[in-house]
């Protein structure tokens, strides 16, 4: 029984897990500098790369987010989280954080609110709320293509009080770009694969009878 939950809880984690890449330089993420050409059969070999401009919507929380255990390692934190809940499985929530992110792209690429809204926080929620009416109000669509999830990790846990907060690296490889009303791209490139990396924040009450994660927090790498 306690693993049909705790499949739930990944599953929701997951859900809350995966959103916010999406105008993926909308609402998240931020390009490498090692966008490649995407695969083209028509075009020959050294075919030139090209880029977009990078559009990064600010999110609340976003930012530095302290997260090192009592012992200041990852798996120091992991270890308290699973004496304060001893069902957390890391494994598992990695999977149902890659399940999530993709569901939650999707969403956002297709202005899904509905799908959204119990899979985010309320201030999470509203900000892509935002985004998503800032595009249907310039008549314009997203149309995003996750072409490999290079690694998903766990880099950063700890308990904070009964608060069990867990941070997912996410890098992939994404194709986005956005069309007016004419179909006609008017960001981003159909043919280049752009490297992007997301981290996400995720909390949890461990004396909750609750198995839901929420989002807590959005970011991205430091600027070099």
């Amino acid at each position: 029984m306690n693993e049909g939950f705790q499949y739930i809880d990944i599953i929701v984690i997951a859900m809350v897990a995966a959103f916010l890449v999406l105008r993926l330089r909308s609402v998240l993420g931020r390009r490498t500098g090692e966008e490649k050409q995407r695969f083209d059969p028509t075009a020959g070999p050294g075919a030139p790369e090209s880029g977009g401009r990078d559009n990064v919507i600010d999110l609340p929380g976003r930012g530095p987010v302290a997260s090192e255990a009592a012992d200041g390692t990852v798996a120091g934190g992991l270890t308290q989280i699973q004496l304060a809940d001893p069902s957390f499985d890391p494994n598992g929530f990695v999977a149902g954080a890659q399940g999530a992110f993709k569901m939650i792209l999707s969403a956002f690429a297709e202005g899904d609110k509905a799908t959204l809204k119990p899979l985010l926080a309320g201030e999470v929620y509203q900000n892509f709320v935002r985004a998503i009416d800032e595009r249907e109000a310039a008549d314009e669509t997203m149309e995003t293509e996750l072409i490999s999830m290079k690694t998903v990790a766990i880099t950063e846990a700890r308990m904070e009080g009964s608060d069990a907060l867990v941070t997912v690296t996410f890098k992939t490889e994404q194709v986005n770009i956005i069309k007016n009303s004419d179909g006609q791209v008017v960001d981003g490139d159909p043919n280049t694969v752009e490297q992007v990396t997301d981290i996400w924040t995720f909390r949890r009450d461990t004396n909750s009878g609750d198995p839901n994660w929420e989002l807590l927090a959005t970011r991205v790498p430091d600027e070099a």
